[in-house]
């Protein structure tokens, strides 16, 4: 079994089809296949045989999907690398992962070169620019011809390296199985779906959640488009011109979206699915989606550790939600295919629908263990279920509702309260853009609920006037007893609200740091 024979399938039934769009350059899917054969054989000389480890750090190019495809046919191991780690946070990569050889993009080379020099000599650094060697001579060097070295289905295929909710890395071990499953629930997705008229445009980084259709897309025939970051108006620019009919955003970017000036301006009607992924969404966030691109906005939850969505909420699902059952836009939805997916206690056992627990899944996508970290293997992976660390329930129905992290939840005079319910509460008030909320240290309660709010350009809001607006919504003890306002929230390596720094902050002199 080899993942790079599906690119292989789709050069040889549509040669001359539109495969890889990155700025200025465009791939026919005879160019992908014929570069990422002479890329991988080119591997296979340097002395990377199957299973070697081979890294890529660079923002988004198309040559990093050449680089994927190349590192699937050879049989490597892939490691991708976010541009948006520290120079620490790289070298424990490169060593934990024992890379030997590492694709790099100008702008990360120095960095790389001195943790090379430094600490891994045997690794090959390739830039994907100028350098020595260069990614153009390792192309030069390779052969054309159709590689496909054969692996077993539970061989490591992906290192997928997340800091998850406890700030260390560490990398789920996504296998060859893992991955085809994901690509089966991208071609047999009736929301989702892409064939041959399809434009996929990855606006965020193509090492997270906006590459994991791409292997997907390939397989179906359908094109890719590499945004090399995500800016709005360019965003907007590339889904007119390229008639982009399916993308994917998290919540950050759809925000940024809706706020456009001239994103009502657009013609968007060729888009057939918009999913919003990465990060819950609020209701309110839904029904504005909706209202720009049409029905086809969708909602889908999943984990590295998952390799793909577990659940689905539909555009049928969410246009309901609008209409008849406004519970629903809580919703992440159903279980997508052969995932099941249970709400647990403390022990394990599976709790009845309406009853808050752990959320579990398992899957042929679900992965086994983490890449030495055999502690926190035993932690997530247990029975054969992969242990989310998100706490939901389940509706009569089978749609999952997720309520919090479960590191993150609030705990107020011994009640629970869950951050992301409130967050939507105050996302309903028109003046309000973005909100994170955290528990912060009080003597009488334990800690109660404080919420950073930035507000739309040219709104006004006060703290007062938001609590008013969420006592009609919330129970007393959920109300945010102080509400902050900034101009804007921090974000993660993921480009994601970072709520873990908020909460640090507020907890930086307390004595314990639970409430």
């Amino acid at each position: 079994m080899n993942l790079g024979t599906y690119l292989t399938r789709s050069a040889t039934h549509w040669p001359e089809a539109e495969a890889l769009v990155s700025g200025d350059r465009r791939w026919s899917y005879r160019a992908l296949e014929e570069d990422a054969n002479r890329l991988a054989s080119a591997l296979l000389a340097r002395g990377c045989v199957p299973g070697t480890a081979v890294a890529t750090l660079a923002n988004n190019r198309g040559e990093l999907v050449v680089a994927e495809m190349a590192i699937c046919k050879a049989g490597c191991l892939r490691v991708p690398i976010s541009a948006r780690l520290a120079a620490a946070e790289i070298e424990h990569v490169l060593l934990d992962a024992r890379v030997r050889l590492v694709f790099v993009d100008a702008a990360n080379l120095d960095t790389v070169r001195a943790i090379v020099a430094a600490r891994a000599p045997d690794c090959l650094v390739v830039s994907f620019d100028d350098g020595d060697p260069a990614y153009a001579s390792l192309l030069a060097e390779g052969d054309p011809a159709p590689v496909a070295v054969d692996l077993d289905l539970d061989a490591p295929a992906v290192l997928n390296f997340t800091s998850g909710s406890t700030g260390t890395l560490k990398a789920a071990v996504q296998t060859v199985g893992n991955r085809l499953s994901n690509m089966r629930k991208l071609a047999m997705n009736p929301q989702g779906s892409v064939g041959r008229d399809s434009v996929y445009l990855a606006p965020g980084p193509i090492t997270h959640a906006s590459g994991m259709g791409i292997l997907g897309c390939l397989f179906r025939g359908a094109a890719v488009v590499v945004l090399p970051s995500f800016e709005v108006e360019s965003y907007l620019d590339v889904l007119e011109r390229e008639g982009v009919t399916h993308t994917f955003l998290v919540p950050v970017m759809l925000n940024l979206v809706l706020a456009s000036p001239t994103a009502r301006d657009r013609d968007l009607s060729r888009l057939r699915s918009v999913t919003i992924g990465g990060a819950p969404v609020s209701p309110a966030r839904l029904r504005d989606a909706v209202g720009l691109f049409g029905p086809v906005v969708n909602q889908g939850y999943g984990q590295g550790e998952t390799t793909s969505a577990i659940t689905f909420l539909t555009s049928e699902d969410v246009v309901r939600g609008i209409e008849s059952d406004p519970e629903l836009l809580l919703s992440c939805g159903r279980p997508v295919f052969d995932t099941e997916v249970r709400v647990v206690d403390d022990a394990g056992a599976p709790l009845p629908a309406g009853e808050v627990g752990q959320i579990v899944a398992r899957g042929p996508d679900c992965v086994r263990e983490y890449f030495h970290a055999p502690e926190a293997t035993a932690e997530t992976f247990r029975d054969g279920w992969v242990h989310t660390g998100d706490l939901g329930y389940l509706r009569h129905d089978g749609y999952l509702f997720i309520v919090d992290r479960q590191k993150d939840m609030i705990i107020s005079g011994g009640y629970n309260v869950y951050c992301t319910e409130v967050e939507a509460a105050l996302y309903e008030h028109p003046a309000v853009f973005e909100v994170c909320v955290v528990g912060t240290p009080d003597e009488r309660w334990g800690e109660t609920v404080k919420a950073f709010v930035a507000l739309h350009p040219g709104r006004e809001a006060s703290g007062d006037e938001l609590r008013e607006f969420c006592a009609t919504r919330l129970s007393r003890v959920k109300l945010p007893r102080v509400v902050e306002f900034v101009r804007q929230l921090p974000r993660n390596r993921n480009g994601k609200i970072d709520r873990r720094a908020l909460r640090q902050r507020e907890w930086a002199g307390a004595e314990r740091k639970v409430g």
